[in-house]
């Protein structure tokens, strides 16, 4: 489950599955060679079209003087003259001289399945961080293919899918197993049905050639590029396909890139760093027991947390919280830091005889459609890119075994996460080798960006990358674990963004920074 920064995109926790994708054979060596020049023809087609910028449709939620437009893609770049789809782009003009100017400036936010187009907002809300960045470049925004308005895919009805309470993800018996396995059998056929042909293009190699194609439509000879969480992936690969058309590349928040690692054990990674985070989180919480009056210490605070979920396992609070929906909003926490206060606040309340702010927290609002479908739609995105872009283990009892182990130490997240997940044992689509991520010639420097207890991408993926990127540099956040560095105020981390996507100059060996500030109650 990879959060994008500010964005949980795996909170939902539905018991989900993905299967039956029109098979479409391997993938083999002439398959590359033909999507390598499907999209080398698409670029040149895109660099000759530009994109029709225009005012953004008003149910998009993005103010002028932000523009909006389509990008025309391949569905399979083998194919170059088949199937077409648009890819929804948006931007936001440099608000420095033409002399500061620098060209465009994209951004993915992660998932997979995050859109990207409220990128440009961080200059419409005058975000200081970005303040000085954004008077070179323009902030460009996109929708990747299956998300939101580029070919949106979906498995279920987005109200069932955010309707609670879900079963409890952690089993009590075979039985309880048996049945999320039914469920997610049953996810993965809505997949087959309602996304239909563009399902087993739902990957990152095709998602790294669709940025291609849109620098192309934007004019640029090379890409400038920051990618959070799962976008660092997305940069990764795109780093290794088309290293000659890198200009600066910033990821944040890093996943491990190694073939071994995407995905599965990626997620069982995962189980591990939640825990850890989680543990840092109540630590906090008990620190603050004056506010929150939840324990003096982790063990008590911890205990609180057990209670809790006991008791919405035996009553759902509100008739729609049960242990599904707590892990969901608790999750937050460990992801983010700017979610610490104000999930406390709400465990506080209901500590203190008031379930209403958990229940409201927790809780989808069923009248929410635009959210719906996008929670929905994301989820799916998720599904498809994850399944198609490695092998997966196929035996249950591969799952069973490594699950039920880590979940002995790590129960927080390994269940969820697993059935999340468990799609990809039963997908019936093409999988992908996944990239081997490495240097390529004209591969300028990478800056990377990390916090060491990071949840959702732990660690050792920024190591990795940075061993793989020559002359890369990892900007290490101490002692730290919020997802999205970048973000963040941090003086040593936001100066050195600043000199590297303006200038292009990285530090002379890798820097560790002092931890941004703790967050208040």
């Amino acid at each position: 489950m990879f959060g994008s920064a500010g964005t949980l995109i795996a909170g939902t926790l539905v018991a989900s599955a993905l299967v039956a994708a029109p098979a479409a054979g391997a993938v083999t060596g002439q398959t590359r060679d033909a999507e390598a020049r499907g999209a080398a023809l698409a670029a040149e087609r895109a660099a000759k079209a530009g994109i029709d910028w225009q005012d953004c449709p008003a149910n998009w939620g993005l103010e002028k003087p932000i523009q909006c437009g389509f990008v025309t893609v391949p569905v399979d770049y083998a194919r170059p003259n088949g199937k077409k789809i648009k890819i929804a782009v948006d931007r936001i003009g440099a608000t420095g001289t033409a002399g500061e100017h620098q060209g465009s400036l994209l951004y993915n936010p992660g998932g997979p399945g995050g859109s990207g187009l409220k990128f440009p907002r961080r200059v419409t809300t005058k975000n200081p961080i970005w303040a000085n960045v954004a008077k070179a470049y323009d902030f460009v925004g996109f929708d990747p293919r299956g998300v939101g308005h580029s070919a949106a895919i979906s498995c279920v009805d987005p109200t069932e899918f955010v309707k609670g309470p879900k079963a409890d993800p952690v089993p009590d018996n075979e039985a309880d197993k048996a049945a999320q396995r039914e469920l997610a059998a049953e996810y993965a056929k809505g997949c087959a049905e309602k996304s239909g042909d563009i399902l087993p293009y739902i990957n990152t190699l095709n998602t790294a050639r669709d940025l291609d194609v849109v620098r192309a439509a934007l004019g640029e000879e090379k890409l400038n590029y920051i990618g959070v969480s799962y976008g660092t992936y997305l940069g990764a690969v795109y780093g290794t396909l088309y290293p000659d058309h890198v200009r600066r590349m910033l990821v944040d928040s890093v996943v491990d890139p190694s073939k071994d690692n995407i995905w599965y054990e990626a997620n069982l990674n995962q189980d591990i760093a939640f825990e850890g985070r989680l543990k840092d989180w109540m630590t906090w919480v008990a620190q603050n027991d004056a506010t929150y009056h939840l324990g003096k210490t982790y063990d008590e605070v911890h205990q609180q947390w057990l209670t809790l979920r006991a008791a919405a396992k035996k009553a759902p609070l509100g008739g729609t919280v049960g242990p599904a929906e707590l892990i969901s909003f608790f999750q937050s926490a460990p992801y983010y830091d700017s979610t610490w206060a104000p999930v406390a606040e709400a465990w506080s309340a209901y500590a203190a005889g008031d379930p209403q702010p958990l229940i409201d927290g927790a809780s989808a609002d069923l009248t929410d459609t635009a959210g719906n479908i996008a929670s929905e739609n994301g989820n799916a995105v998720y599904t498809a890119v994850e399944c198609n872009d490695a092998p997966w283990p196929t035996s249950w009892k591969k799952w069973d075994r490594d699950n039920s182990r880590l979940h002995e130490k790590y129960p927080f997240m390994t269940w969820a996460n697993a059935w999340m997940n468990l799609p990809c044992a039963t997908w019936s689509g093409p999988r992908q080798k996944p990239a081997q991520v490495k240097t390529g010639k004209g591969l300028p420097p990478v800056l990377i960006v990390q916090s060491e207890r990071d949840a959702a991408t732990p660690y050792a993926g920024a190591v990795e990358l940075h061993k793989r990127f020559k002359d890369s540099r990892l900007i290490t956040e101490k002692n730290a674990g919020s997802h999205g560095v970048t973000g963040l105020v941090n003086p040593c981390i936001n100066s050195r963004v600043d000199t590297y996507l303006l200038t292009g100059k990285v530090d002379a060996k890798d820097v560790t920074c002092e931890p941004h500030a703790t967050p208040k109650p």
